[in-house]
């Protein structure tokens, strides 16, 4: 069966006017399925608010502006809300509208915690918000007011001032002035010169940073054996208390009284060497003698060694007292 040409295109238009119309009411918010719900919102201003503008929940886009009605008298606009999903939305929920100077305005619904939840037609709660601009400038409005009262404040404040200062007063100022600019200056020439010690290369400070930083390495490197010296240093520590030096001492004290004791009485050995005069004369008595007998031989060598084959032996009388010493002290007799 052949299909005319007509056929075709009277198909093709057909087709064409049902996209058309699927696309629009895509466009406008409405679904496919059939599953919109249909919620109502009542405003005195809508700020610009048109059809096929956002709803948004947290952020994500939930549905579209269907419709908006003010009647005859534009004193109450009923905002026709449709959402493309079944949500729960809480009873005390809240509706706003989102103005935006370069985008596009969009209605927000701030979700509530009630566990009743809105029904399919019902209008929910709405909260009047101000436009982008007129909140700007309220905003900034008090702030110029305020600014222009505090610039009038100051610009009485200074004609007194200048009304008060003669000729003297201000030519003080002036070296004040001075003054201060010199006192900067010098805190800039003392910022440089701190700047300079704080140098991390050539600074004061860098570089007892980095003898520090050597130091503690040494340190750190050394660390076992500074451990071991001080490990040693207890045991020593340790070992000198637990000697027992009160009793060394008693011991010493005791040796000490003993020793005492014993130079003290003549029936020892050492009391008799100390406290006897016998023993004084005897050695001095020996010693005399001894000089005596050095000094014959000095005087009379041949006596007592014969030093020529053919000569004679010295037959002379024997001194019977010492020489007269005159270099040390004289004998005693």
């Amino acid at each position: 069966m052949k299909i005319s040409n007509e056929t075709k295109i009277g198909a093709l238009t057909c087709i064409s006017i049902v996209l058309l119309i699927l696309g629009f009411n895509f466009l406008k918010g409405k679904s496919f399925t059939g599953k919109n719900e249909h919620f109502y919102a009542v405003f005195d201003n809508i700020q610009g608010l048109a059809n096929s503008n956002p709803i948004t929940i947290n952020g994500k886009q939930v549905g579209t502006v269907t419709a908006t009605d003010g009647g005859r008298d534009m004193r109450r606009i009923v905002v026709t809300m449709t959402l493309n999903q079944t949500l729960d939305i809480p009873d005390n929920s809240v509706v706003t509208i989102v103005p935006s100077i370069l985008g596009t305005t969009s209605m927000d619904i701030k979700l509530g915690n009630n566990s009743a939840l809105y029904k399919n037609g019902d209008t929910i709660l709405t909260k009047a918000t101000m436009g982008t601009i007129d909140e700007a400038f309220q905003k900034i409005d008090p702030v110029l007011i305020e600014v222009k009262k505090a610039v009038g404040s100051l610009d009485s404040v200074l004609r007194n001032v200048n009304g008060l200062l003669d000729d003297n007063a201000k030519e003080a100022i002036k070296g004040t002035m001075l003054n201060l600019n010199k006192t900067t200056a010098n805190l800039a020439i003392s910022s440089a010169s701190l700047q300079n010690m704080l140098d991390p290369q050539t600074g004061a400070v860098g570089k007892t940073m980095n003898n520090l930083s050597s130091v503690t390495g040494t340190l750190a490197k050394n660390n076992d054996q500074i451990e071991q010296t001080l490990t040693n240093v207890n045991k020593t520590t340790a070992n000198l208390a637990n000697l027992d030096l009160q009793k060394t001492l008693t011991t010493l004290n005791g040796t000490i009284d003993q020793l005492k004791t014993q130079l003290s009485s003549e029936s020892g050995t050492a009391g008799k060497f100390l406290n006897n005069a016998s023993l004084y004369n005897n050695l001095n008595a020996t010693a005399n003698k001894i000089n005596l007998l050095l000094d014959d031989i000095r005087v009379h060598p041949k006596r007592y060694v014969s030093i020529s084959v053919f000569g004679k032996k010295d037959k002379s009388e024997p001194l019977a007292v010492p020489l007269p010493d005159t270099v040390n002290a004289p004998y005693t007799h």
